[in-house]
């Protein structure tokens, strides 16, 4: 073959591969079918000690049996729930308002002990008291004065009179009643930190 019918073959296989390519007949790499990540679901969230928790049924029968709606006078069908209301700046009431006229006295809700003393802008004059059990926190607030006699350190009987209905604090002049909540605490030392539990259900018993 001489150089001339050589070069005419290159030419000639170049062209039919050329074709051949034309018409489609080329490897198609397998197509690998996408697979979705898999969903993780959101972590619960952390409990924060301005959140609502679910008590176990028999934690929430024991709480129960030991209180007392602590406003001298009032009736379990005259309270109102207050517990998920919004407040200012975002918060969430994390309490009952309990009415009553000015001056009404404030029983302690249960057996326990006078944890601190307190004067806050937004509670008033208030009271957290620490239960016999040393597992729940209450918090009054808005309280017109305290009982005479009363001190940090105390150890109180359910139904004692500790304080008095008011409006101090950021209830509004006038607005007389007791803001009243209940916190299930680790740490009684750290009276103000614990997460909340709704006291209406427990005080319509």
């Amino acid at each position: 073959m001489n150089r001339l019918q050589a070069l005419f073959l290159v030419l000639l296989i170049g062209f039919v591969a050329l074709v051949w390519l034309g018409t489609g007949h080329t490897s198609t790499p397998a197509v690998v079918e996408s697979i979705p990540e898999p969903v993780v679901a959101d972590p619960a969230p952390s409990v924060r000690s301005s959140s609502s928790v679910v008590q176990p049924e028999t934690q929430i029968t024991q709480i129960q049996q030991q209180l007392m709606i602590p406003v001298a006078g009032v009736r379990p069908d005259q309270l109102t729930d207050t517990f998920s209301d919004s407040r200012a700046e975002g918060r969430t009431h994390d309490a009952i308002d309990i009415m009553a006229p000015a001056e009404t006295p404030v029983l302690a809700a249960a057996d326990g002990q006078i944890q601190k003393l307190w004067q806050s802008e937004l509670g008033g004059i208030s009271i957290y008291q620490l239960t016999a059990d040393r597992k729940l926190i209450f918090y009054y607030a808005h309280l017109a004065r305290y009982a005479d006699g009363l001190t940090e350190g105390k150890q109180v009987r359910q139904g004692e009179v500790i304080a008095y209905v008011g409006d101090t604090g950021n209830a509004g002049t006038g607005n007389y009643h007791l803001h009243f909540s209940i916190a299930a605490v680790s740490d009684p030392k750290r009276y103000w930190e614990g997460t909340n539990i709704n006291p209406y259900p427990l005080l319509r018993k």
